[in-house]
This record gives C-alpha cells, structure tokens and sequence, in this order.
C-alpha cells in the first residue's frame, strides 16, 4: 500500500491558482506595456512551467511512497 504526500499535492494545487492568477493578472496589464506581445509571451511561459511544475507535484503526490 502506497501513503499518498497530501503536502505536495496541496502545494501543487496553490501552485496551480498561482499561475493562473499570475497570467490573468499580467494580461490586464499588458495593455499598457510598450510591446504587450513580447510579455505575455514571457508570461506564457513562466505560467506555463509553473503549472507544469505542479502538475508534476500534484502526480508525484497522488503516487506516493511504500510505507
């Protein structure tokens, strides 16, 4: 029987609404940004690896180890 590590899943979820509200937050001000498409695209890929990255914890959590 695997214990699930609820620690790194929860993380992984904060992770989540971070990033998404990281990207929203940024795209309403992008507007007012001299060249908006070179910084959501930054953006992008910033959000892009942190939901990756916690996607990957959320995974690795739900797994688990051996107890």
């Amino acid at each position: 029987m695997r214990r699930k590590n609820w620690r790194l899943v929860i993380v992984g979820a904060a992770l989540i609404v971070i990033a998404a509200g990281f990207f929203l937050f940024m795209l309403s001000i992008a507007s007012r940004s001299t060249d908006p498409a070179a910084l959501m695209q930054t953006v992008g890929t910033v959000s892009g690896v942190v939901g990756g990255l916690a996607i990957a914890m959320i995974v690795i959590g739900l797994i688990g180890k051996k107890a």
